[in-house]
């Protein structure tokens, strides 16, 4: 067998049998990898990726050897079409322009399922960092321009109102410390009238 990833026939074996042997005694895939990180030294994530490339590659007639009596299998790719990746990056816009995080905004969108919200923050970031004309695209259909001229709106109305505040209380602690001057300056005057 081809190393994928790295990983050596042996190597190969031992990781089907350990994820085979966790997954018998009920245990997650993602606490398997994780197990398997700290045993071999390897990241969570290449375990990971090591996993799925192993069980896509049931072509090659060793991973199939290998695999055989297992029961180890992936769930297809779920591949997004156009219109529901435009459909969920317009939603976590919509909640980004309201100022909530992406992740608050998948979550949301998710309904609470940890394994759609993986999928489309993923989708999000992997469009933001591969197509970050069609994000632009959204942002000005959704009003995007109109949400950041908002909120340049309310911060220069803030900035106006403290300006304002500060004026007035500049202006009122002027007249305060010109009353503390002429008070200061006619009790000096009485202590010297009292001393002659």
């Amino acid at each position: 067998m081809n190393k994928i990833n790295g990983y050596t026939q042996e190597e190969a074996r031992a990781f089907v049998q350990y994820i085979y042997a966790g997954r018998r005694a009920g245990r997650t895939l993602s606490s398997l990898f994780e197990g398997y990180a700290q045993k071999s030294g390897r990241a969570k994530g290449s375990v990971r990726n090591y996993y799925y490339a192993l069980l896509r590659s049931t072509g090659n007639k060793e991973v199939r050897k290998l695999l055989r009596g297992t029961d180890l299998h992936a769930q297809p790719v779920q591949a997004f079409s156009d219109e529901e990746t435009d459909r969920v990056l317009r939603a976590i816009l919509a909640e980004k322009s309201k100022g909530i995080s992406v992740r608050r905004a998948v979550l949301n969108l998710a309904g609470g399922d940890d394994k759609l919200m993986l999928r489309y923050q993923n989708k999000y970031r992997n469009v933001l960092t591969k197509q970050p004309e069609r994000i632009k695209e959204l942002m000005q259909e959704c009003g995007g321009g109109r949400a950041v001229r908002r909120v340049e709106k309310e911060i220069d109305g803030l900035y106006d109102r403290l300006a304002s505040d500060l004026r007035e209380e500049n202006l009122r602690l002027r007249e305060k410390v010109k009353q503390l001057t002429d008070e200061n300056a006619a009790l000096k005057i009485q202590v010297k009238n009292l001393q002659s």
